[in-house]
């Protein structure tokens, strides 16, 4: 019995089917990774148009409070009262709970989106929302949010709606896919719209979920259920929403 050769590789003939089966893998391949590399120079670029928008927030932000020095100081020098711009912007948190509570501010809490104690929310002060805030102002505590507050609550508690679901604002591409079509594609950006009230409010204030916030630390007032300006906790505290905010926070 003869010996047996091993053909080489020259000898080995490659099926068609196989040659089309590899040259499709490779092109496959290389479709992924240009793909990949695109992505990443997209990312980089997206960064950096993030970073520049924070940059040109920060500078708005302190541009506006040294504003606001400066006509304080206008003022005082001048004897007058310095009358700061009315605020647009409230912040509303559902304190008490719904027992004995009429429909019509039942169905106007719904409307707030205050579904639970401890529930808040951003609002623009219309006159609409002004006389909803009358109806139920048994059961809540609001004021003028700084812009310190309003970045503490999105990155602490910050969760938006995605297709009903409550999702946490873990990445941009979340904000972006909601809102990208209102030029609002990260952090910074839903902050600003929301400190600013700007264009897009409605549309940035109902894609964040209701926060849900925690009970203060030290608890609330004795007279809790009693107005703000009577010891208590209800009602219109202005610029001491901010207080509260952080121990809720």
């Amino acid at each position: 019995m003869g010996a047996t050769t091993v053909p080489t590789n020259d000898q080995i003939l490659v099926p068609e089917t196989l040659l089309k089966k590899r040259k499709s893998q490779e092109k496959a391949r290389a479709e992924r990774s240009a793909a990949v590399e695109k992505k990443k120079a997209a990312n980089k670029e997206k960064r950096g148009v993030i970073f520049k928008r924070a940059e040109k927030y920060v500078k708005e932000y302190r541009d506006a409070e040294r504003e606001k020095i400066r006509l304080a100081r206008v003022a005082k020098k001048e004897d007058s009262a310095y009358i700061p711009a009315e605020a647009k912007l409230i912040f509303v948190v559902r304190i008490k709970g719904i027992n004995k509570m009429p429909p019509k501010p039942r169905k106007t809490l719904q409307l707030l989106r205050l579904l639970q104690i401890n529930n808040g929310v951003f609002i623009k002060v219309t006159k609409a929302t002004t006389e909803m805030l009358k109806i139920v102002e048994p059961w809540i505590a609001y004021g003028y949010p700084n812009l310190k507050s309003i970045k503490e609550l999105i990155y602490k508690r910050g969760y938006g709606k995605v297709d009903k679901q409550r999702i946490a604002l873990t990445d941009n591409s979340i904000i972006e896919e909601s809102l990208g079509k209102y030029g609002i594609v990260c952090m910074e950006d839903l902050i600003h719209e929301i400190y600013t009230v700007g264009p897009n409010f409605k549309q940035a204030s109902n894609f964040l979920w209701p926060f849900k916030l925690s009970n203060p630390t030290g608890g609330f007032r004795p007279r809790k259920f009693k107005h703000f300006i009577e010891g208590g906790d209800l009602g219109n505290r202005e610029e001491a929403i901010n207080a509260l905010i952080r121990q809720m926070n």
